[in-house]
């Protein structure tokens, strides 16, 4: 199992919160590298991948809980997000087995699945609105890591894995990037800010 998930969670998320904080009211309806949401409706999936993180800590099957809220605020999302970390603070919620929509995993194997998506959708939710697109660097190397561990290329033929063919990345992509690549995101057409 991969290192401890919970700083990096923590600082996936800040950006996430400054990221939702900026954007701008004529920007909801922007498209976003995942096809099928626009800026809001990715926003409020994002709020709602925290709700299932802070559910997740205390054991619940997060298979049925929704995948998109109905809120889409930063504050709503950093409100969640401290109290995913507060259900994760007892280091047996780690190694507890938990159900998550790509089946029975160990709590930190779960985290760092939500560390990864947050990362990701956070670089869509960047590219599409004008902002910075790279977390920090070595959170963004670490969760690559642990995606190419346990989401390798040769399993993106299987019809049940949530993620598109493995993108070569451009010569000059950060880690977030190459993460955001790695999960099956294209980015022509997408101008990263720096």
């Amino acid at each position: 199992m991969p290192a401890d998930p919970r700083p990096a969670f923590r600082v996936a998320t800040a950006w996430v919160t400054g990221l939702l904080a900026e954007i701008r009211d004529d920007q909801l309806r922007a498209p976003t590298p995942c096809d099928e949401f626009d800026v809001r409706t990715l926003s409020a999936h994002v709020v709602a991948t925290a709700q299932r993180a802070r559910a997740l800590a205390d054991g619940a099957d997060v298979r049925a809980m929704p995948t998109i809220a109905e809120q889409h605020d930063a504050a709503t999302y950093a409100a969640l997000v401290e109290a995913a970390l507060e259900g994760w603070a007892d280091d047996a919620t780690l190694g507890r087995m938990v159900q998550v929509p790509w089946g029975e995993v160990p709590g930190a194997g779960a985290l760092w699945g939500y560390v990864s998506e947050t990362l990701v959708h956070g670089w869509d939710l960047a590219v599409a609105t004008g902002q910075p697109a790279e977390a920090d660097p070595e959170t963004a190397e670490a969760t690559l890591a642990v995606a190419k561990q346990f989401i390798p290329a040769g399993i993106r033929t299987d019809p049940i894995v949530p993620f598109g063919v493995v993108v070569e990345p451009r010569p000059d992509a950060g880690p977030t990037e190459r993460l955001a690549n790695w999960t099956g995101r294209r980015s022509e057409g997408w101008s990263p800010a720096p």
